[in-house]
């Protein structure tokens, strides 16, 4: 189920100069705000939790994701590049599977490093905060990878649909409408977070046994639906 070669592209095409830039410019900013933050309020459980919750997790890591999970197929859909990819004799699913897990690496490098780098600036992980959260930018950054993987695959706007759902969808209805917040996979890792913290710094709308079978369904089923469509790509070529 995995290709070396396919993930060799992969990585290379993700970590281009362009996007690369991106990836690296994000963390930074969050460590050198923490920094700030850290230098001119002190040592404070709320105050890092604040930074970590309304930037790192609902931020950077949905942002990070649609950089890891749209690159990952896009481009190459894009560009036409991805029949020479599907001429070889490679399963499709593997093809996917291959990119899901390259995108899953990169999302959570760029984005559990610096915000366990972050927590630790702002309050030493006072609280279990710094590994909360970490936990949470983990278990987020599958999820976000396979819905954009997935959006990579079906649609050539896909970055456009990747902004309007973290941005829009996860940042603005999640925090006004409390009804959406059920359908968030923020709330879904703050669910994790939760867990890992056992008090009232870190919460969430969505309970874990709910989070977990919503985080566990959306990744497979995103897989799955993605492979269906690259195999219906390739039908369609060969026609």
């Amino acid at each position: 189920m995995y290709d070396p070669t396919v993930a060799r592209l992969t990585y290379r095409a993700l970590l281009g100069r362009r996007r690369a830039l991106i990836l690296f410019a994000l963390p930074l900013l969050l460590i050198v705000i923490s920094g700030l933050v850290r230098a001119l309020t002190g040592a404070d459980d709320q105050t890092a939790a604040d930074v970590l919750g309304g930037f790192a997790l609902a931020t950077m890591v949905p942002l990070i994701g649609v950089i890891a999970g749209t690159g990952a197929i896009g481009p190459e859909i894009d560009d036409g590049s991805v029949v020479y990819l599907l001429s070889k004799p490679v399963k499709r699913p593997t093809i996917i599977f291959t990119k899901l897990i390259v995108a899953i690496a990169v999302t959570m490098v760029f984005s559990a490093v610096p915000t366990l780098i972050a927590g630790l600036i702002l309050n030493g992980n006072g609280q279990q905060i710094a590994v909360a959260y970490t936990v949470a930018a983990l278990v987020a950054s599958i999820a976000y990878a396979a819905i954009f993987l997935l959006l990579g695959t079906v649609t050539r706007h896909a970055v456009v649909f990747g902004l309007v759902y973290a941005l829009v969808w996860e940042a603005l209805f999640g925090s006004l409408v409390s009804g959406a917040r059920t359908l968030s996979v923020q709330q879904w890792s703050l669910a994790v977070a939760h867990k890992v913290t056992g008090g009232d710094l870190v919460t969430s709308d969505v309970g874990l046994p709910l989070a977990t079978v919503l985080l566990v369904a959306v990744t497979v089923l995103a897989t799955w639906y993605a492979g269906q469509k690259l195999r219906s790509l390739t039908l369609a070529g060969e026609e």
